[in-house]
């Protein structure tokens, strides 16, 4: 599974096809809308929505964990679905099996819970709008960045849909970089996607399987 190389406000970045990005000068690995406990949420309302899904998703972030090795997790937004349930055991296990990487949030809409949920999983939590240096990084894409920053969020899960011979379709998620702006792909399974629209100049690398393609 092969990492995609780019380069955006000057840094290098890392898109990694499990929905992903490293950011090798800080040894940090950002990603988005978890939204841990969706699954559980669901079946408390009576839906029966798989334990494997909430399962699948931590595995997928255990393995880059172990890939990478990054010193700093930050998650941009919807980390939690909703109400406390016992998903959130889990994921707190998962931050204690990696004691040595420091875990932060930037809230977002859903990240609702009580702060001793999130001081139970080791996580500092941030404002909604964090600057590291050139990235102003946040949950909701803000309606504008100033001079020097360039906007990192999640929130729209974006997707692009392919046409093919026979009427064939396809929507599959991606990473778009605008601009000034970039939006991360949703890293939970669970999510639904929103069709981006393109502006002339703007990047979008779509996320098929194990494969990262540049259109």
């Amino acid at each position: 599974m092969q990492a995609t190389e780019i380069m955006l406000a000057g840094e290098t970045l890392l898109l990694h096809p499990l929905r992903a990005v490293y950011w090798p000068r800080l040894q940090a690995l950002l990603l988005c809308d978890l939204h841990i406990g969706k699954a559980g949420h669901f079946r408390r309302g009576g839906l029966p929505v798989p334990r494997l899904v909430n399962e699948a998703n931590e595995e997928r972030l255990r393995f880059l964990l172990l890939e990478w090795q990054p010193a700093r997790v930050l998650f941009l937004g919807d980390l939690f679905h909703s109400q406390h349930n016992n998903e959130w055991a889990d994921f707190c296990q998962l931050t204690e099996q990696f004691a040595n990487i420091q875990f932060e949030l930037v809230p977002g809409n859903h990240d609702i819970l009580q702060q001793k949920y999130y001081a139970e999983a080791r996580l500092q939590l941030h404002p909604e709008v964090l600057d590291i240096s050139p990235f102003r990084l946040s949950h909701h894409p803000l309606p504008d960045a100033p001079a020097g920053r360039y906007n990192l969020s999640g929130h729209l899960h974006p997707g692009v849909r392919l046409r093919g011979k026979g009427r064939q379709r396809l929507r599959l998620p991606c990473f778009y970089f605008g601009a000034w702006q970039g939006v991360l792909p949703a890293f939970g399974q669970f999510t639904g996607l929103a069709d981006v629209q393109p502006q002339a100049g703007d990047q979008i690398f779509v996320i098929a399987e194990d494969t990262i393609i540049s259109f």
